[in-house]
């Protein structure tokens, strides 16, 4: 398994509505904790490509670009604000 959780994945930043308020996403583990445990809910096309995208992702064959991209189309299915964090 490959979570990426070095400077390959740039970081971001979700606008919750529920629960914690800011939500940081660094990893790709990160990214599968947010859509598995944190989102919203659990359907939608963008946000079912999204889990899927991330799990090919940490398979491997996907980037985790590819997963960060998944995750921001999610975002906006689901009216979630995404802010871009500078490292």
């Amino acid at each position: 398994m490959n979570w990426n959780t070095g400077s390959d994945f740039a970081p971001l930043m979700l606008v919750m509505s529920r629960g914690e308020k800011y939500r940081f996403v660094g990893s790709l583990l990160d990214v599968a904790e947010t859509l598995i445990g944190a989102w919203p809910c659990d359907d939608g096309d963008e946000y079912m490509e999204a889990v899927k995208v991330c799990l090919e992702a940490i398979e491997g064959s996907l980037s985790a670009e590819d997963a960060r991209s998944a995750l921001i189309k999610a975002a906006g299915e689901a009216s979630i604000p995404v802010i871009a964090v500078l490292h």
